[in-house]
């Protein structure tokens, strides 16, 4: 809806671009297959939160590639309605991964907890009830929006509360390497029924000195077949990458290139401060 993070995320990485609101991340990226949209901004991590559900089942199977990657500051604020007070709101409503990132803030006040479609929805539920004990967990940004009164901020348990998002296009878009500029690569893959065969499958990365930044498996719904999700540091015509990629391709089948993208400057930031 607007004034999710999502939206905010859009605005933040694409401020030129238009954005439209979608039901689903399957909605989303059938909105760019169907030519509905030209990207696709699709939240896949968060630091408090982990893995976001669904969305790297999606991904193998979306016929888009990985053209960017944003980092999004999660600031979340208690919303209430004009006139309403803290001391008034007896429940709070939110997304399913909002409300256990401010779980210190809710259990201090003692306030019942509602899940929703997304941050968005919450504010604008709290909007409609026109409730001064119904309050949302939401944005600043959703305030401005739906016109409520940001009761507190910052309630969030963690300052480094950051949500990873993906940007998919309908083809892939490889920019040439640039000199100083850090990329990454991300791909799937399953692994052949052999002795070891994912050992042998991140070996060809580590003999090859490529650095793998995020890997995750998922199995198929007869629990059966492994699949994995992985990103690694460097650009696809690195002659390092390369070779990794060529082992990999020996040991594991159905492997499916994502995509080069840039890498953003948010890892450098949080580099530069360990």
């Amino acid at each position: 809806m607007p004034g999710a993070y999502s939206e905010l995320a859009c605005q933040n990485a694409y401020p030129e671009l238009k954005t439209v609101p979608c039901v689903s991340f399957e909605a989303a990226f059938r909105a760019v297959r169907d030519c509905e949209a030209d990207l696709a901004i699709i939240p896949v991590d968060n630091s408090l939160a982990g893995r976001v559900a669904d969305v790297h089942t999606l991904i193998p199977n979306g016929e888009l590639y990985i053209i960017g990657e944003h980092f999004q500051l999660i600031r979340h604020c208690l919303l209430g309605v004009p006139g309403a007070k803290l001391e008034h709101v007896t429940d709070v409503h939110s997304h399913v991964h909002a409300i256990p990132q401010c779980k210190r803030f809710i259990d201090r006040h003692g306030f019942n907890r509602h899940v929703v479609a997304d941050t968005a929805k919450s504010a604008s539920d709290v909007k409609k009830w026109n409730d001064t004990s119904q309050a949302a967990i939401s944005s600043e940004f959703a305030a401005e929006i739906y016109g409520l009164d940001i009761l507190q901020k910052d309630i969030q348990d963690a300052d480094h509360n950051t949500t990873r998002f993906l940007v998919f296009a309908p083809e892939a878009i490889i920019s040439p390497m640039e000199k100083n500029r850090e990329y990454l690569t991300s791909c799937s893959f399953e692994v052949r029924n052999i002795p070891a065969a994912l050992y042998k499958v991140l070996g060809g990365f580590a003999t090859n000195g490529v650095q793998m930044v995020k890997l995750e498996s998922y199995v198929d719904k007869h629990f059966k077949v492994a699949r994995f999700y992985a990103d690694v540091e460097g650009h696809i015509d690195e002659p390092s990458l390369q070779l990794a990629f060529q082992e990999l391709s020996f040991f594991a089948k159905r492997v499916l290139m994502l995509g080069t993208y840039p890498a953003h400057e948010y890892r450098n930031r949080v580099q530069s401060s360990i």
